[in-house]
C-alpha cells in the first residue's frame, strides 16, 4: 500500500522557519522524482518545489531563495526547509511524485500557518 505521510507543519511567525518532512512507504522512493505541493481553500493545488532522484532541485517563484527541498533515500523521506516565511505561505502542504502526482498518493498534508 502506497503511503506518503507529511509532518512538521504548524504556526510560525512571519520571517520564521519550518521544516516539513514526508515519509514514503510502499513505493520505490529512490527512483522517483518528488515534489512538494500546497493548497489553500478555494485555490488549485500548486507545485512548490521538486527534486529528481539524482538530487537536482527546482522551485516555483514563490519559494525561490527561501525554500530548500532535499531527500534522504535511506529513510524514504523528502524534506522542505522553509525560511523567511510569509503569511501567503499559509496552506496545507503535500508531497507527491513529480511531474505526474499519483492520485492514490495524496496524504493528509500538513498545515502551515504563518501569522503574527
Amino acid at each position: 500500500q502506497v503511503q506518503l505521510v507529511e509532518s512538521g507543519g504548524g504556526l510560525a511567525q512571519p520571517g520564521g522557519s519550518l521544516r516539513l518532512s514526508c515519509a514514503a512507504s510502499g513505493i520505490r522512493f529512490s527512483i522517483l522524482n518528488m515534489g512538494w505541493y500546497r493548497q489553500t481553500p478555494g485555490k488549485q493545488r500548486e507545485l512548490v518545489a521538486t527534486i529528481t532522484r539524482g538530487g537536482s532541485t527546482n522551485y516555483a517563484d514563490a519559494g525561490k531563495g527561501r525554500f530548500t527541498i532535499s531527500r534522504e533515500n535511506a529513510k524514504n523521506t523528502v524534506y522542505l526547509q522553509m525560511n523567511s516565511l510569509k503569511p501567503e505561505d499559509t496552506a496545507v502542504y503535500y508531497c507527491n511524485i513529480n511531474p505526474v502526482p499519483r492520485s492514490d498518493c495524496w496524504g493528509q498534508g500538513t498545515q502551515v500557518t504563518v501569522s503574527s
